[in-house]
This record gives structure tokens, C-alpha cells and sequence, in this order.
């Protein structure tokens, strides 16, 4: 879930939260659950939505894809990476902290694809998923870089480097901190905090009924470099870093001009 406002309604931002949505609840344990509450199936509305193919066709190649594959989709929203995964022949299962993207998910979920309601910060506790994937992929911000500046994103890459065979292969997209500095403030209705590499905007998004809701975006903002030690840090070896954007994955070498880079890395 990537965090740039365009201006029309097929193009707004990923997702968000007004100050007082993301303060604690018994329901809530992270500041995006009432934006996928509100946004539901509208969210596959979105623009950056529209590329799921060509980017799984991209990571086919990156990642060796082959069917039978068992991949963990972390962050999986209601479910379009997975279900194109699952049509290839691959074993899918996405988690989301969620719940009403993982029911949507799970509501036409094609065969090969399950999916369930977890936090993607609790990933690395849960014994079960221990080296029990050839592929994790964490694409469109699905978990990191929602993770802001508390050190949560590291714990959600060491889970998902924890969930890999050895040898098996990781894709993750993260918001490009050189596009953020150079571009958004430029826009207007965004502030980047250069002490924290967080990105704050000040957008809307829109719910099935086409219902607008002013909200805040917290996204975490990367350089290669300190995706490269992140990865280091968890045991995963960078194969390579490059510059994309939503639906148009491919092997450029990181630029400022693109709003992601994507990450694919092998678990030692």
C-alpha cells in the first residue's frame, strides 16, 4: 500500500487514517484498519490495482517460479497477488491484519489461494510458518513500510526471512525515500521528517458507495542502502534492488525519478 494522492478517485492514495482512527482499540492494532474498513472493496477500484499481472509476470522471472511453489503473500489486502499466484499453479496464502480485506479475499479466492487475519509483526512468533516458504512476497506496502518509525518494519522483515526455506527468495516493494524528499513536498499536502524517514500526507479516499473520507498517511520511506542492511541484518542476501512503479515491475537500477523500489533477496 503504497502512499502517493493523485486526483482523481481511480488514482488517490493507497490507504490512511485520520489522527483520531488510529488511536488504540480493542479491534484495532494498527492506525490502517479503519481505512480498509472503510474503503472495503473499493480499494480494487484504485489505479495502482490495475498492474497485478504484469508485475507477478515480472516476479515470475525474478523469483523462479515454478507451480507448486508454497509462497506467504504478507500484507495480501483482499487478496489480487495471490489469486494471479494461485492461477499459476502456485500454493498461496495471504495474511492481512485486516479482517475485512482477508473476507474479501477469501470470499473468491481461487483454488490454491486461503487466507487469514494476522499481524504481519507478529510473523516471526508463530512457529508454523518457520522455512515453510520458497516465496514471500510484501508488495504495494502491504506491511512494511506501514510500520513507520517504531522498528516494527524490521521485525515484520526478520518474520518473513524466518518464513523462508534456506535458499528461498523474497520480493518486497518499499517507498523510495529520494522520490519522497524531491517530489512530495514540491506537491504540497505532504511533509517528510528527515529524522525519521517518514512520510506524512494529507489525502482521501473514497468507500463502494463512492463516500469520501479526509485521512492521514504514515508511510516509511527507503534508500537502497538501508534496504540493503535491513536485509543483511535478517539474514537475507540483496540480489537485486530496482527502481519501479506500481504495475510496471521490471530491472532498472534505483533512480529518484520512480515512487518504489523492489527488493528481491534469497535466506541464506
Amino acid at each position: 500500500m503504497s502512499a502517493r494522492a493523485e486526483g482523481s478517485a481511480s488514482d488517490e492514495a493507497h490507504g490512511g487514517s485520520s489522527r483520531s482512527e488510529a488511536e488504540a482499540s480493542p479491534d484495532h492494532r494498527h492506525w490502517f484498519e479503519p481505512i480498509a474498513d472503510h474503503l472495503g472493496g473499493a480499494y480494487l477500484r484504485y489505479s495502482f490495482t490495475k498492474g497485478t499481472r504484469k508485475e507477478i509476470d515480472f516476479l515470475a522471472d525474478a523469483l523462479h517460479l515454478q507451480p507448486g511453489m508454497r509462497v506467504l503473500d504478507v500484507g495480501c489486502g483482499p487478496g489480487r497477488h495471490a489469486y494471479e499466484l494461485a492461477r499459476r499453479g502456485l500454493v498461496v496464502h495471504g495474511i492481512d491484519i485486516s479482517e475485512r480485506f482477508v473476507e474479501l479475499a477469501a470470499a473468491e479466492a481461487p483454488e490454491g489461494a486461503t487466507f487469514e487475519r494476522l499481524d504481519a509483526r507478529d510473523l516471526g512468533a508463530e512457529d508454523r510458518f518457520h522455512g515453510q516458504y520458497d516465496v514471500v512476497i510484501c508488495l504495494c506496502q502491504g506491511a512494511f513500510g506501514l510500520m513507520t518509525a517504531n522498528g516494527d518494519d524490521e521485525v515484520v522483515l526478520a518474520g518473513m526471512a524466518r518464513a523462508l526455506r534456506p535458499g528461498g527468495r523474497l520480493a518486497l516493494s518499499a517507498f523510495n525515500a529520494y522520490f519522497a524528499v524531491k517530489y512530495f513536498a514540491v506537491e504540497g499536502g505532504s511533509e517528510f521528517d528527515a529524522a525519521t524517514g517518514v512520510n506524512h500526507e494529507h489525502t482521501e479516499v473514497r468507500n463502494e458507495a463512492g463516500e469520501a473520507k479526509a485521512v492521514d498517511l504514515w508511510t516509511g520511506c527507503y534508500t537502497p542502502r538501508e534496504l540493503r542492511v535491513l536485509c543483511r541484518v535478517a539474514g537475507l542476501e540483496v540480489e537485486a534492488i530496482n527502481s519501479v512503479e506500481p504495475g510496471g515491475y521490471g530491472s532498472m537500477s534505483p533512480t529518484t525519478e520512480t515512487s518504489e523500489f523492489l527488493v528481491i533477496a534469497r535466506r541464506n
